[in-house]
């Protein structure tokens, strides 16, 4: 059961990382695309790609750490209230976790000998996973999700920066729309598959707003050029 708690923890804090690197990819990136379209001076185009990806850390960081402490907080709430339900009604609680397991399909007997021994062995936890939706032994630490997109948003803000920065001037905004959409590919893949979602559908989503984000910011630059 330690091994479990572990592995969904990592997959928590892996899916924080993979959505921070996204977020680096196409902040930057659009960003980057958008001083192109005003000027081809290459030193404006780092720095100004330098500050979004700073701005972008510090404010994804805080962001995540804020995010996961209050859903750290609303599911100690919920523990809470799960631990005086129990106190004042056990038999209720009993009665809801063994209809959630019959409206599953499970057979009534089956359904109840399964909700007395999984009461007898941890009544808050089954009580809550089943009425709250998660595991109160496996709440995701604010503070590794912080640390997580500080280091996985500049990881992806790398790539846009130096296509624009690097590529010769006649090439650079395509080249860098063109890298940029293979690396929106590989996260939106990534986090389908930490999802359990559609693979296709969230690399299209992913790939497209990449895509119509460096066009709207390089026709915006592109007016002030």
């Amino acid at each position: 059961m330690k091994q479990k708690r572990t592995l969904a923890q990592r997959v928590n804090v892996l899916r924080a990382s993979v959505m921070g690197a996204n977020d680096g990819i196409l902040s930057v990136a659009g960003i980057v695309v958008g001083v192109a379209g005003a000027t081809t001076n290459s030193y404006s185009i780092l720095i100004s790609g330098l500050a979004g990806m700073l701005a972008g850390t510090i404010s994804m960081a805080m962001g995540e750490y804020v995010s996961v402490n209050t859903q750290k907080d609303a599911q100690k709430m919920a523990i809470k209230r799960q631990k005086a339900a129990l106190e004042t009604d056990y038999e209720h609680e009993s009665k809801m976790v063994m209809q959630k397991y019959v409206d599953q399909g499970i057979s009534a007997p089956l359904a109840q000998q399964a909700t007395k021994e999984m009461m007898q062995d941890d009544a808050l936890v089954t009580t809550v996973r089943e009425r709250y939706g998660f595991n109160p032994s496996e709440f995701i630490s604010p503070y590794a999700a912080g640390i997580a997109s500080m280091i996985s948003f500049p990881t992806g803000s790398i790539l846009p920066l130096v296509s624009i920065t690097f590529f010769p001037a006649r090439i650079k905004v395509l080249a860098t729309v063109v890298a940029v959409a293979i690396a929106l590919a590989i996260t939106g893949y990534s986090a389908a598959v930490l999802g359990n979602a559609d693979r296709k559908h969230s690399v299209f989503r992913n790939v497209v707003a990449g895509l119509l984000t460096m066009l709207v910011t390089y026709f915006i630059g592109h007016l002030f050029a």
